[in-house]
């Protein structure tokens, strides 16, 4: 190890990054089930969300296998572990980097035919570059036991290797540093651009007194741009303020509630994701709950009642009873009325 200690992984942490990885896996899933489902809204920036959401569906999988199985050594199951999560989570660096350079090509460029010809070069980027990192990393047997010091649990960089800093730095630090510094700059350019064309338009156009829905769409995108690199800064800042703590050989990255946020960051970039894309995105949104309450109303509609019958037949079987009453009722008025 590098110092000769282990961080002590408490059950609790273990419970919470379980269910912030469950939590990523489900937001995943449903990224790519919408995009599956709804034709119409396959977009490119939305294909490259879906390619996103894969390598964070792999990271939430291999980051819950490896908590749960509290590894000690570097077994044949660790390192496998240690494998999937640097590739995935590598993978899911680049393509975070790569939405953003399409974007700032296709909004601040105005080219969507340039922006659309890196779609490939992406693919090659965001799966080729962690695939040959992560199986040179496996050919020199390099990946293995972490001891929980700059990991919650998992398998990454063998913590004995002599050279452990420089693969730390080539398996994902060193990207997650790029990371850092490329996508607040990328998305300052693209506000910045959409809001001189959001001036120069007004000077076109009368002020009206209530504002239009295309406002309100523009102004949830507005706060979409701010929100992609603070959030990926803040979930991600907590394992590279560890690494660097690692470095300068202090105690304090085995504190727990480092240790916690570490978990949860590190294992949640997949629901927030989804809060961000999903949730937060108007059609999108309109969809899953008109789904939901097709299936709700299907479902009571065929719930059985208590003597056993359908609510649908029942209500058939109450409806025709009420006109039998009411021919009744009818025949015995006329009857009265005869006599």
């Amino acid at each position: 190890m590098a110092n000769g200690t282990q961080t002590e992984l408490y059950l609790s942490e273990q419970v919470v990054v379980l269910c912030t990885c469950a939590l990523s896996f489900l937001g995943s899933s449903l990224i790519i089930l919408t995009h599956m489902i709804w034709t119409d809204l396959r977009t490119t920036p939305r294909r490259l969300l879906v390619f996103l959401s894969v390598a964070d569906w792999l990271s939430a999988v291999s980051y819950a296998f490896g908590v749960g199985s509290v590894f000690r050594t570097s077994s044949p199951e660790c390192i496998a572990q240690g494998a999937i999560s640097t590739f995935a989570n590598t993978s899911s660096f680049f393509w975070t980097v790569s939405i953003a350079v399409y974007l700032y090509v296709f909004i601040v460029r105005s080219s969507q035919r340039v922006a659309d010809s890196l779609v490939p070069l992406f693919h090659l980027v965001s799966w080729g570059v962690p695939l040959v990192i992560t199986v040179t990393a496996l050919c020199l047997k390099k990946i293995g036991y972490n001891a929980s010091e700059v990991t919650v649990g998992w398998c990454w960089v063998r913590i004995d290797a002599p050279d452990w800093v420089l693969w730390m730095l080539l398996t994902g630090k060193i990207w997650e540093f790029l990371a850092y510094l490329t996508l607040p700059v990328l998305y300052i350019l693209i506000k910045r651009h959409i809001h001189k064309a959001h001036v120069a338009l007004s000077e076109y156009r009368p002020i009206l007194a209530s504002r239009p829905p295309s406002q309100s769409f523009s102004s949830m995108a507005d706060v979409k741009l701010s929100l992609i690199p603070i959030i990926f800064i803040v979930l991600r800042i907590w394992s590279t303020v560890r690494f660097v703590l690692l470095l300068a050989d202090s105690p304090v990255r085995q504190h727990p509630v480092l240790v916690t946020l570490h978990g949860i960051g590190n294992t949640s970039q997949g629901a927030a994701n989804c809060v961000m894309f999903v949730l937060f995105t108007q059609p999108i949104r309109s969809r899953l709950c008109s789904s939901l309450c097709c299936c709700c109303s299907k479902c009571r509609a065929e719930a059985p009642r208590s003597d056993g019958t359908p609510q649908r037949q029942q209500t058939r079987r109450d409806s025709s009873t009420q006109r039998e009453e009411g021919e009744e009722e009818d025949g015995t008025s006329c009857a009265q009325s005869n006599r």
